[in-house]
């Protein structure tokens, strides 16, 4: 019998994004950013990978393009800016040709009371995690209005967009918002050929997650869950290779729990 509180071996390619065109936001360092554009690759696509970090998002591109597999290509974006987001999906088609899949990965977090919460801090995870989405989404659905193949767009969402926490109203808050643009921007980009969907995880620990945030807190939402375990960000990142492949043709506004946690 598989002990599912074991995490398993990375699953195999199966050309599911074969001939696409990928870009990643917030795709540097060891999250799910990273391990989707890798997933986009094992599934054949080639990746636009794109983050603030400069250093870091050089340094995941040259990991990534050391797989040996498509076209890696590196663009330093601020999502809070509208401009910089707009050049994002602009340099994205003149280094690549196209663009077929946007997925839409920048958050910001942060564990404050509301009691305790200032406007700036409210402000900074809105925009980050929220705004963001929107920015990205705009720019592509006006890219994705002037060609005649469609594309797909795939956000990261996360069940405290349903489920209450303490000390997480400004995230949550965010995170729903990120549902609720999904639901609303799907009915808008069909007229398009675009989909747009969402994945909804719960905790997909990494290198990144672990030193910013308490481990105490880390392993009690770990084992909440059905598996006992939290996710492999690789196991988020199928999820979302699921969502940009014709394999969910069907599917549009929608909001995927990876999770057992969604309330």
């Amino acid at each position: 019998m598989s002990d599912l509180s074991v995490a398993p071996d990375e699953v195999e390619g199966h050309g599911l994004l074969k001939g696409k065109v990928v870009l990643v936001t917030a795709a540097a360092g060891t999250g799910i950013g990273s391990s989707t554009a890798r997933r986009a690759l094992l599934e054949g696509a080639d990746v636009v990978v794109s983050d603030y970090h400069e250093r870091r998002l050089n340094e995941t591109r040259d990991q990534l393009a050391e797989l040996g597999l498509g076209r890696v290509e590196a663009v330093v974006c601020d999502v809070t800016s509208t401009e910089a987001v707009d050049a994002l999906i602009a340099s994205t088609v003149d280094k690549m040709g196209r663009l077929d899949v946007l997925v839409n990965n920048a958050g910001l977090g942060g564990e404050t009371p509301l009691v305790d919460m200032t406007d700036d801090e409210w402000d900074r995870v809105l925009n980050v995690t929220l705004n963001s989405v929107m920015r990205a989404t705009r720019a592509a659905l006006r890219y994705f209005r002037g060609v005649e193949h469609g594309g797909v767009i795939v956000n990261n969402a996360s069940v405290l967009g349903w489920r209450a926490q303490r000390s997480q109203s400004h995230y949550a808050a965010a995170k729903a918002g990120v549902m609720a643009l999904t639901r609303c921007s799907a009915i808008e980009a069909v007229e398009f050929g675009v989909r747009i969907n969402a994945v909804s995880p719960s905790i997909a620990r990494h290198k990144f997650l672990e030193r910013s945030a308490d481990a105490a807190l880390l392993d009690r939402l770990s084992s909440d869950e059905a598996f006992g375990r939290a996710a492999e960000p690789w196991e988020i990142a199928t999820t979302i290779a699921y969502l940009a492949s014709d394999y969910s043709s069907y599917l549009t506004g929608e909001v995927i729990s990876v999770s057992s946690q969604r309330a």
